[in-house]
């Protein structure tokens, strides 16, 4: 399968490793990889029949956009994280969670993972109709006590607090202090002029002993937290194919952009891109990418792999330094930065990874190789 794009001088290793990547995928993945390095564009590549301007859905991804503006927000003194959520959103303060802080609410410890009987596709893209409805749910454990991946309603959790706190939705906000400044593919509510450069997400295509293995291991209950939280009665990868989606631009998994638009961001946030300076102070990263509650994910399993809003990217790829952070989503993508190394990471496939479970296999190979790279030439 061809390779289409450019890489810098010293990054042609990242050439060769996606084009190895490429050549054993059994189904065209539709994939875009990019990377800036201290603010400078280092890799830009496509698989073959994903056009260079191309945007397509990121799903999780979005939360690392939607959770950069609430941070920058917290470094200009608008919103505390020690604050109660209630303080901001009365009506929140139903059910017992009236003593949870916003800290805790970024870090996934609020319990309100869905409502009984959970949301149908249409709700999912309504940010304040989730959070309306979460405001009066009872919690699935007691606030502030553990944590759980809040995977379909985390950023209209905290984008109703942005709402609250400054009288502007956080897609507005994202907009224009992030997105337009930087001129970044990455938007949380998608033009409508825009539209014909969208692609569709495609189902994945398992090989028969992918599907074996897949089918061998034990399936999530309908009534456990992972169903719950991952709100399993709707369609994931018809979720972002609908219009509706696209243009409200869910801040939990309702983002569309490219891989270039993923990378771009990140690296506005550690290095600043276009003539601007970072976005992110050094206290506000390391605010941000401490764990601040370690300990066992209730929903999935994973360990120490939140601090606040944003994934501990560095458990994840041990050769990153331990204060890179960003966000992978369901369909196999991927985006973070490594202050330590100077990298911004950006990573999209149209065709749905197998078992669609965050950040695709692949990632590992090619994130190692960018940062690989950017050590030897920095």
């Amino acid at each position: 399968m061809s390779v289409h794009g450019t890489v810098a001088e010293g990054f042609e290793g990242v050439r060769e490793e996606f084009e190895a990547f490429l050549a054993e995928e059994p189904a065209a993945p539709g994939a875009q990889l990019a990377a800036y390095l201290d603010g400078r564009p280092v890799v830009d590549l496509r698989s073959e029949g994903v056009e260079q301007d191309s945007l397509t859905g990121v799903y999780s991804v979005t939360k690392g956009a939607a959770h950069l503006l609430v941070a920058l927000l917290v470094q200009d003194g608008v919103l505390d994280l020690d604050r109660e959520v209630a303080a901001y959103w009365p009506e929140f303060a139903a059910e017992g969670k009236g003593r949870l802080t916003l800290r805790e609410l970024l870090a996934h410890r609020a319990g309100v993972i869905s409502v009984e009987g959970g949301f149908s596709a249409a709700e999912l893209a309504d940010d304040r109709l989730i959070a309306a409805r979460l405001a009066v749910q009872k919690p699935y454990w007691e606030p502030g006590t553990a944590h759980g991946y809040h995977a379909t309603v985390i950023g209209a959790l905290t984008g109703e607090v942005v709402l609250r706190a400054t009288g502007r939705t956080l897609q507005e906000l994202y907009e224009e202090r992030i997105r337009a400044p930087h001129g970044l593919e990455l938007y949380l509510g998608l033009p409508a002029e825009l539209e014909p450069r969208f692609r569709s997400l495609l189902r994945a295509e398992p090989t028969p002993e992918q599907l074996t293995e897949f089918l061998a291991q034990p399936m999530p209950g309908k009534d456990g937290l992972f169903a719950i939280s991952f709100n399993l009665r709707t369609d994931l990868v018809n979720f972002v194919n609908e219009r509706e989606t696209r243009a409200k631009g869910s801040a939990s998994a309702g983002g569309v952009g490219s891989a270039r638009g993923v990378a771009g961001m990140y690296a506005a946030a550690i290095s600043g891109l276009g003539g601007h300076g970072p976005l992110l102070e050094p206290e506000t990263v390391a605010e941000f990418t401490t764990v601040h509650y370690p300990g066992t994910d209730l929903v999935t399993g994973s360990v120490d792999n939140f601090a606040l809003g944003f994934e501990t990217s560095g458990l994840s790829y041990p050769f990153l330094g331990p204060d890179a952070f960003g966000h992978c989503g369901v369909s196999g993508a991927q985006g973070f930065a490594d202050p330590a190394s100077g990298v911004a990471y950006g990573y999209t496939r149209r065709r749905f990874v197998f078992p669609p479970s965050g950040a695709a296999p692949e990632n590992d190979r090619l994130a190692a190789a960018v940062v690989r790279a950017a050590r030897a030439v920095r």
